[in-house]
């Protein structure tokens, strides 16, 4: 197995294309990652990335739905396009010998695919489906309400599904006009690996994406949490309380401390069973079944975010726990037993995050998209191996803003009087 990444000339433009030969399976999988091209780009119509990714697994002006999939199903070929916050993904993966088939029908997707009155009615019916169901699940009520605050009034605040109110503004017009603005040679990565070898992967990516305009370069803006620190109550008939809490995280991906974030996240909430969440808020307190928390740090932003579900009665005294531990872990750090199995998880459990040519692939594409390099995890986990007590403790201590909380709840009525 060997994995790098070439750069393939397409109509003009240089493609960089992250690949890895493995012919342990007669298997192939190809990633389409369209940059700049998820909800971040919705641009005042939440969804309408999501929508268009919808269509986008509708088949062809030609070849309708039903026997697209049909026609794919028949040969074990999985397709699909999905639309994240950054990005918009076309998947393909299949046995080697239909590898080209199921290139041939991406293309043709790519080339044409079905914007039909009859697509459009069902992917809105399914979305409205899907946004109509979100009202009850107050998981995603309060943590959505939590994104809306921590990001007010910037791409990252909205609901990447859309809303009732929003849907009514996507249309075949906007549908077409995105994805022609979107789907670009200028703005892609190819992620490609399995029983293939470079020159085939050359040979069918230039006739594979020969239908993509050339387009102009997109960049990402960063949005910084805001500091207003908030708290929303929302009212709805549940049995228990939703609590969502975020902060600011003051690092950036390229951070030379990034992975001290990593240990101190794994320690602090991201680890689950032995975590200081769980162990106070769940072993000693009994307050909650799961407690979690996590620093996330990307290209278009940084932050710091955990949740927690409680009984009603006991949601404030939940809450003061949350700020409570939050508060000794920057003020305390961390001691020497956590950090010894913090390492001995991280460093022990890296064969099963590489086992899989999907995991390997996925973890090239990381370390490229965010500019690290190939390789990177590794160095990273290096670096954690060497990582001292003082040294966690004293990046953990500088980052104090994780205490200037912004906090979501959903619970019922009474306890909103209380």
């Amino acid at each position: 197995m060997s994995k790098d990444v070439i750069n393939i000339d397409i109509n003009g433009i240089s493609v960089p294309v992250i690949f890895e030969q493995d012919k342990s399976l007669p298997i192939v999988s190809l990633q389409l990652v369209f940059l700049s091209a998820g909800s971040i780009e919705d641009n005042g119509t939440e969804g309408l990335a999501r929508f268009c990714a919808a269509m986008l697994n509708e088949g062809t002006a030609k070849i309708k739905a039903a026997d697209f999939a049909e026609e794919l199903e028949n040969r074990a070929v999985n397709f699909g396009v999905s639309a994240g916050r950054e990005t918009l993904v076309f998947e393909l993966s299949s046995l080697k010998e239909e590898f080209g088939f199921g290139a041939n029908m991406t293309k043709a997707v790519l080339e044409k695919p079905n914007f039909s009155k009859e697509a459009y009615n069902k992917v809105n019916m399914q979305t409205l489906g899907e946004i109509l169901s979100k009202e009850s699940d107050f998981d995603y009520t309060a943590s959505l309400k939590l994104r809306n605050l921590m990001y007010k009034n910037t791409p990252l605040g909205t609901a990447s599904i859309g809303t009732k109110e929003s849907l009514k503004k996507i249309n075949p017009s906007n549908i077409e006009k995105f994805v022609k603005n979107h789907l670009d040679l200028s703005n892609l990565i190819v992620v490609i690996g399995g029983d293939i070898s470079a020159d085939e992967v050359k040979t069918l990516l230039k006739d594979t994406l020969s239908p993509l305009p050339k387009g102009t370069k997109r960049e990402l803006g960063f949005y910084d949490v805001s500091a207003k620190k908030e708290r929303e109550i929302q009212t709805k008939k549940s049995e228990q309380a939703y609590i969502y809490f975020g902060a600011p995280f003051y690092i950036k991906l390229d951070d030379k401390d990034a992975y001290k974030a990593k240990v101190a996240s794994f320690i602090l909430g991201e680890s689950g069973f032995g975590s200081r969440f769980m162990e106070e808020i769940r072993v000693k307190k009994g307050l909650a079944y799961s407690a979690y928390s996590r620093f996330s740090t990307d290209k278009t932003s940084s932050s710091f975010t955990g949740y927690l579900q409680t009984k009603i009665e006991t949601q404030n005294e939940a809450l003061e726990l949350v700020q409570k531990i939050i508060r000794e872990f920057t003020d305390k750090g961390v001691t020497k037993d956590e950090l010894a199995q913090a390492k001995k998880f991280l460093l022990g459990s890296e064969p099963l995050r590489v086992e899989t040519l999907s995991q390997r692939l996925s973890r090239s594409f990381y370390e490229y998209y965010s500019g690290l390099g190939l390789g990177y995890s590794k160095e990273q986990l290096s670096r954690i191996e060497n990582l001292t007590l003082k040294e966690l403790n004293n990046f953990i201590k500088k980052h104090k803003e994780i205490n200037e909380l912004t906090i979501s709840i959903v619970t019922n009525d009474a306890a909103a009087e209380r």
